[in-house]
């Protein structure tokens, strides 16, 4: 609650000041900025609120009048809300066959499911294909134990613990798409192994900023947790939208990069992690090692599409930089890479996004 609130203050004072600010939440990386200079042509305003994929959401756009704008972010937000309830594995909700439920019928039936559900499952599977199965939804019980070891560590510290190697080796069998059998012409879905588990928290939120965005007025910016998508430009400015990329020791900017109808997301270890022994747990777990990637303190991915950024953000924090290179050119995205030492690495056109 503590990360939230800290959140939205952040955001707050952001958007008040119409300058840029670091932001936070389960993967946060980039911080909602844009010039503040007004221009005859609408309005800026801007709103944020709580309680969707467990982080702060805020929306900042140029408006004719306030009437709009606030009918366009009561859309956006309802929006989100669908998705949010769809997509969760914590919380069950009347009416709805999310994906709880189908974690909860692993091995009893298949579930019939909203095609937005289908959808994202399909979306899944590919990126799991194109990434190697570096980004695999299906991973659910290995990450549960590591979600386990992560809350009592922050809670009670003084009973923090790690996961075994037999018991990730064990939670690792009832792994695999193999598991996931996906009917789309009957809309159900069914996990085969009554132990295996359904984890969507690599793609889930990039990909429901990407459906909303796709639905959004022109001049606008979306934030849910710092996964950024924009539309169109600033208009009161003539110029893009900007948002900065956060050093993971600091509250400071590393880049201010500039972003038209694009998204910009990061994957890192300095929000959601945990410290046991002096050494530093993150939450991106390698399904090759079961064990939290250490390649890198964050990726920073630019894409279009914000689906896809996210899931780009987690494969390319386990892969080698020139294999990560590689499957950028697959989507037409660019990437930076910070070290372990502070050290950075850009992909070919990512600095031509930068402002100077």
């Amino acid at each position: 609650m503590k990360l939230i609130q800290r959140l939205i203050c952040l955001l707050l004072v952001c958007l008040l000041a119409g300058a840029a600010c670091p932001s936070t939440g389960k993967r946060p990386s980039a911080a909602l900025a844009e010039a503040a200079d007004p221009a005859p042509a609408g309005k800026r305003y801007s709103a944020t609120f709580l309680g969707l994929f467990d982080t702060a959401t805020a929306i900042v756009g140029i408006a004719d009048s306030k009437e709009a704008f606030t009918e366009a972010a009561e859309a956006i937000r309802a929006e989100l809300e669908a998705y949010h309830r769809l997509f969760d594995i914590y919380h069950s909700y009347e009416g709805i066959n999310n994906l709880k439920t189908i974690n909860d019928n692993a091995g009893i039936a298949p579930v019939q499911v909203d095609e937005r559900i289908l959808r994202l499952l399909v979306f899944c599977r590919e990126m799991a294909e194109s990434t190697g199965g570096l980004v695999d939804v299906t991973q659910g019980s290995v990450l549960r134990l590591w979600h386990e070891a992560r809350q009592t560590a922050i809670n009670f510290p003084e009973d923090a613990w790690l996961p075994g190697g037999d018991e990730l080796e064990e939670a690792a069998a009832h792994t695999g798409f193999h598991l996931l059998e996906i009917d789309e012409a009957a809309s159900t879905v069914y996990l085969t192994d009554p132990a295996a588990r359904l984890d969507v928290g690599a793609v889930a939120k990039g990909y429901a900023v990407e459906q909303v965005a796709r639905h959004m007025p022109q001049d606008m910016m979306l934030s849910v947790g710092g996964n950024i998508r924009v539309t169109g430009h600033n208009r009161l400015t003539g110029s893009s939208w900007t948002a900065g990329v956060q050093d993971p020791d600091s509250e400071d900017y590393l880049h201010v990069v500039r972003l038209e109808n694009m998204s910009i997301v990061t994957s890192g270890d300095y929000q959601r992690y945990f410290m046991l022994d002096g050494v530093r747990y993150g939450h991106i777990i390698d399904p090759r090692t079961h064990q939290p990637g250490r390649l890198y303190r964050a990726v920073c991915i630019l894409c279009p599409d914000s689906g896809i950024a996210d899931a780009l953000s987690t494969a390319l924090y386990l892969l080698p930089v020139e294999e990560g290179k590689a499957l950028l050119e697959r989507y037409g995205a660019e990437a930076m890479w910070i070290g372990q030492g502070g050290q950075a690495w850009y992909s070919d056109g990512f600095e031509g996004y930068v402002k100077k």
